[in-house]
């Protein structure tokens, strides 16, 4: 629906506004000009009648060169009062020193003698910068001031003896400058006026093309380019007319062949695992795709449009821009923060045109973030699986080498040296065997046999276990530990596989007897943690020093390495038991302080006890019993 334009809006207004606005800009300028010129030539005007003859400066040289300074003073002041000027309200002479020689004024004879507090009449007393007519404000009137410098041409040297300055009030005529501009305002109020019937009148005349112009311009806006304006005439409107004919033509045809390459290009850029960005000669950075913006941790394109690029990419050390242009190298740039690791592999290319002139450059980037974990854990794993080997083999190695050298003929030596030979063998197999599990892990291919068991019952059938080693007869455990339980009696139900649940729960029970001392505590317990269970092991021994707890979850990782490899470790322990927690979905973690003991933490969900029949004591200590034995 077509809705009505104010008259205030309209273009009748307008161009009466205008045509008036200049008009009154016009007589504006002019008039400031004008009143400008009158000033200055009102004040030039004022300041020659103010200003003193040139037989009255002489007079005052004069007496300023008198020895007797109480005749001199006496004799200025006559001549002051000698001047018969209605316009002047005061002269005021003093001399080199800045003292006030005589003054016009009868009501300030008193400064006399004293030091004038004029720094402007003082420099042009001594031969300074001042100002020759500064004009000064006195309470509510303003005073023309003209200085001048007292100069003795005795014997044909010119010598500064004194100054002199004339004050006068310019009230008169800045009164005469107001009513002249009253007059000029009434004159231009009255021409502003006719002004405005004027512009009514043209602006008529103007609206009726420009108005189907304007109609025309809303459909194109609003993406309707049919219909044609009606050319009426040949003038500048007509030719306006038939310019926004072609245009719409034109503006359909550019924007049907923009939007379709947009959407091409914005679909590319946003399903674009790589990142892109593009800049300017200057490097400023004017397209972006969310790729890059994830990879550079920036969430609000706004924060990156129009930055530097290499500020951006954190280069503004290592490269000027031209440097960063010609560089044909794929660079490596890391953006990790605290909370995640990112590695990005950057590859620029020059925008350049057919005449060789460089107009920007694109920046591709590529998240290499994985493989460089992927590539340091390799290396790792390859250097600790050769030393984790190089130590046994080497053992075994020496002790053989020392059989063949005679050794085996001794009866007391020889079985020694077998044993030992024999436990490297045993763990290096042990070793092999735990890697080849880890591999599984990785590859995804370890089967687990998930069943919802009672985690109470299985937590005190493991703990059971190890209350029998402490005391069997024919235990290999040689240290004395005792076992203390804080495990509630709730029904809590868990999703997981209880061969490798054992196997976990054995591995941190097995470090706990090993670091702790003899006599030891270690304490199992089980708690409710909302919809999550949770199961601790703690032990009294020596701890885990504060920068290794991030570590000890890491394969081969040892905290005391020396006493791990003389207590049988491998090192992969915890590691595999990581796996295989969160295989269950759960959580495994370890607190520590040096020299206190350590906490091992396993967190898994748990299923609520009504939706199960709690058949575990009918079936699953059988089962357990029969895999154990």
């Amino acid at each position: 629906m077509k809705k009505r334009i104010k008259f205030f809006s309209s273009i009748h207004f307008k161009i009466a506004l205008v045509f008036t606005l200049t008009l009154l800009v016009t007589l504006e300028l002019i008039g400031a000009f004008f009143i400008k010129q009158l000033e200055r030539s009102s004040l030039s005007t004022f300041r020659q009648q103010i200003t003193l003859p040139a037989y009255v400066s002489d007079q005052l040289t004069q007496q300023l060169n008198s020895s007797e300074t109480a005749t001199g003073n006496a004799n200025i002041h006559s001549v002051l009062a000698s001047v018969n000027n209605v316009m002047i309200t005061e002269i005021e002479v003093i001399d080199t020193k800045g003292i006030i020689r005589g003054t016009s004024d009868i009501n300030n004879q008193d400064s006399v003698g004293q030091k004038t507090t004029d720094s402007n009449l003082r420099d042009a007393a001594t031969n300074k910068t001042y100002q020759k007519n500064p004009i000064e404000q006195h309470g509510s009137s303003r005073y023309q001031t003209v200085v001048k410098p007292l100069i003795d041409t005795t014997d044909g040297d010119n010598t500064t003896v004194g100054a002199v300055v004339v004050r006068a009030n310019l009230e008169s005529v800045y009164e005469n400058l107001q009513r002249i501009s009253v007059i000029y305002m009434s004159a231009t109020l009255l021409a502003v006026l006719l002004g405005i019937v004027m512009a009514v009148i043209i602006s008529r005349a103007l609206a009726k093309p420009i108005s189907d112009i304007n109609q025309r311009t809303v459909r194109i806006a609003s993406g309707d380019y049919s219909g044609d304006i009606n050319v009426r005439s040949r003038d500048e409107i007509g030719q306006l007319a038939t310019n926004v004919n072609a245009l719409a033509q034109r503006i359909e045809e550019t924007t049907n062949s923009q939007e379709l390459e947009r959407r091409r290009l914005d679909s590319v850029l946003e399903h674009m695992t790589d990142g892109v960005i593009a800049t300017d000669r200057r490097g400023s950075i004017n397209l972006i795709n969310s790729a890059a913006l994830m990879m550079i941790g920036v969430d609000d394109i706004d924060d990156v449009v129009g930055q530097y690029v290499l500020q951006i990419l954190n280069l503004n050390d290592k490269y000027q821009l031209r440097e960063f242009f010609e560089n044909d190298e794929d660079l490596l740039l890391d953006f990790s923060d605290a909370k995640h690791q990112m590695i990005v592999r950057a590859y620029n290319t020059q925008i350049q045109r057919e005449s060789g002139f460089i107009s920007g450059m694109v920046i591709v980037l590529h998240d290499v973030t994985e493989e460089q974990r992927v590539n340091e854990e390799r290396r790792q794993f390859v250097s600790n699986v050769s030393h984790e080997l190089r130590t046994p083999l080497t053992s075994v190695k020496s002790y053989i080498d020392a059989l063949q050298d005679g050794a085996l003929e001794n009866k007391e030596v020889a079985p020694h040296f077998l044993q030992v030979a024999q436990d490297e063998t045993t763990r290096m197999i042990h070793m092999i065997n735990d890697l080849l599990e880890l591999s599984r892990m990785d590859q995804g291919a370890m089967k687990l046999d998930l069943e919802y068991v009672n985690v109470g019952e299985l937590f005190n059938y493991v703990l059971n276990r190890f209350d029998m080693i402490i005391s069997s007869d024919n235990s290999q455990i040689k240290k004395d530990y005792s076992i203390v339980r804080e495990i509630s009696d709730a029904q809590i139900w868990v999703e997981i596989d209880t061969s490798k649940f054992t196997q976990v729960i054995d591995n941190i029970m097995n470090n706990a007897i090993k670091y702790s001392p003899d006599g030891g505590v270690i304490t199992a317990r089980m708690k409710d943690d909302g919809n999550r269970v949770v199961l601790s092991i703690s032990d009294q021994g020596l701890g885990i020093p504060k920068k290794d707890i991030s570590h000890v979850f890491d394969r081969f990782f040892r905290v005391d390495k020396a006493r791990s490899r003389a207590q049988g470790g491998t090192g992969l322990g915890l590691a595999i038991s990581k796996e295989i927690i969160e295989h269950f979905n759960g959580q495994i973690w370890v607190t520590s302080k040096e020299g206190q003991g350590s906490t091992f933490n396993i967190s898994l969900p748990y299923t609520d006890e009504n939706d199960f029949d709690d058949d575990w004591k009918d079936d699953g200590t059988d089962e357990f019993e029969d895999e154990i034995g």
